[in-house]
């Protein structure tokens, strides 16, 4: 993950969208000399978020931002537009070529610190009908910061989300940034798609426990770990995203 500073319009936006592209653009050439064989993109630095559609400045940025790395890469570069613009997010991949977006919330209801977010699962996939984009859908389940309403389990969380929203992977976290999934949760979601539907790690992955999470994800976010002191809103830190590439060879996931 590449977490961007605070774009166009953002309360803590420091004047110059070159400084947030420059910014990315170190982190991401080091994760990939350290071996990272994908990004993503995220507005992190946007706090506090719109809880579904964001201004038009940010998605320019982060229109920018994608684009800016996959030149200055040459790798995959997904997109999230939090808290939850998926129509963005999906715009975005349709004018980059980004091979997949992230969606919070997909279907159903998440009570967020932004209010209720609502997915819009059937705005989102006709919309990348329309623009004829390849892009994967990535949704979590019940997603971090953020509580279910009363009744909704796990499990018919996840069935929903494959089945009625057509998500291509399901997202599994833990509470909050930085947050490691439980694993009887993520062993809940394996059962309740079956064995064929890709389950990603949406956070809290260390070299530490990443083997007990492969044991059931088939991919992982590495975001929070691989920064200087594991926070988010700092510089990747050499030594540490290379132990996570290190730790995700010995896993097979790299």
């Amino acid at each position: 993950m590449v977490h961007l500073g605070a774009l166009p319009g953002a309360p803590a936006f420091e004047g110059s969208m070159d400084k947030v592209i420059d910014s990315a653009i170190h982190d991401a050439s080091l994760l990939k000399e350290v071996g990272f064989p994908a990004l993503m993109v995220e507005n992190f630095g946007d706090a506090p978020f719109y809880s579904d559609s964001v201004p038009a400045e940010t998605v320019a940025g982060l229109t920018m931002a994608v684009n800016a790395l996959m030149q200055a890469t040459d790798l995959p570069v997904g997109v999230n537009v939090l808290r939850n613009d998926a129509l963005a997010a999906i715009a975005i991949a349709g004018v980059t070529g980004a091979p997949l977006v992230r969606v919070n919330v997909l279907t159903g209801i998440m009570y967020t610190d932004q209010g209720p977010i609502v997915g819009r699962a059937a705005e989102l996939l006709r919309k990348r009908a329309g623009l004829e984009s390849e892009a994967e859908v990535w949704a979590d389940v019940l997603v971090k910061h953020a509580t279910p309403p009363p009744g909704l389990d796990v499990r018919q969380a996840a069935q929903d989300t494959i089945e009625r929203g057509l998500a291509d992977a399901i997202i599994v976290s833990g509470s909050g940034t930085g947050s490691a999934p439980d694993l009887d949760r993520l062993k809940t979601v394996r059962e309740a798609v079956g064995t064929d539907v890709r389950i990603v790690i949406g956070s809290g992955a260390t070299p530490d426990n990443l083997a007990d999470l492969c044991a059931t994800a088939n991919t992982v976010i590495a975001g929070s770990y691989t920064k200087v002191d594991g926070r988010p809103s700092n510089r990747v830190d050499r030594e540490r995203a290379t132990a996570m590439v290190n730790a995700a060879r010995e896993v097979g996931l790299i």
